[in-house]
């Protein structure tokens, strides 16, 4: 029986760049940043020689693992691959503030497809992190 989603995994082309992305910039923290490489990996992934840095960072009880291979080389991705290609398309943050972290994050320099959207009982927008990978902030509007 599947239980629970226990983390997403992202390939990125620098590693420190998406780790100042998702810690410094959405607050993920921390929890592993470690060279990885041996035969197991190898043969979990079906790649051959895998070599590279690997972190983990947290989010309650989802860890984001972003893997940066030195080994064997990626090719990489277009950055403005549109979210209805085939593949994953996105990851979802829920906030309490929209408003205020898209102003955050938008003075940061973080790139979104528009301004938050007011859907009634959620409002959401899609960024884009550095690789061009696709994030939603939603915020689930309560009634009173």
């Amino acid at each position: 029986m599947i239980k629970q989603i226990n983390h997403i995994g992202i390939s990125t082309g620098n590693l420190d760049r998406s780790i100042n992305f998702y810690r410094d910039l959405l607050g993920l923290e921390l929890a592993v940043d470690e060279p990885f490489g041996n035969n197991r990996l190898d043969t979990i992934t079906n790649l051959k020689n895998a070599e590279g840095r690997v972190a983990v960072l947290k989010l309650g009880d989802v860890d984001l693992e972003i893997f940066e291979f030195s080994n064997p080389v990626a090719k990489t991705a277009d950055s403005d691959r549109p979210v209805c290609d085939h593949g994953i398309t996105h990851i979802c943050f829920e906030v309490t503030d929209i408003e205020n972290e898209y102003d955050r994050l938008l003075a940061a320099g973080v790139g979104f497809h528009c301004e938050p959207q007011d859907a009634g009982s959620v409002k959401a927008v899609y960024g884009r992190d550095p690789d061009g990978n696709v994030f939603e902030l939603l915020e689930i509007v309560r009634k009173k």
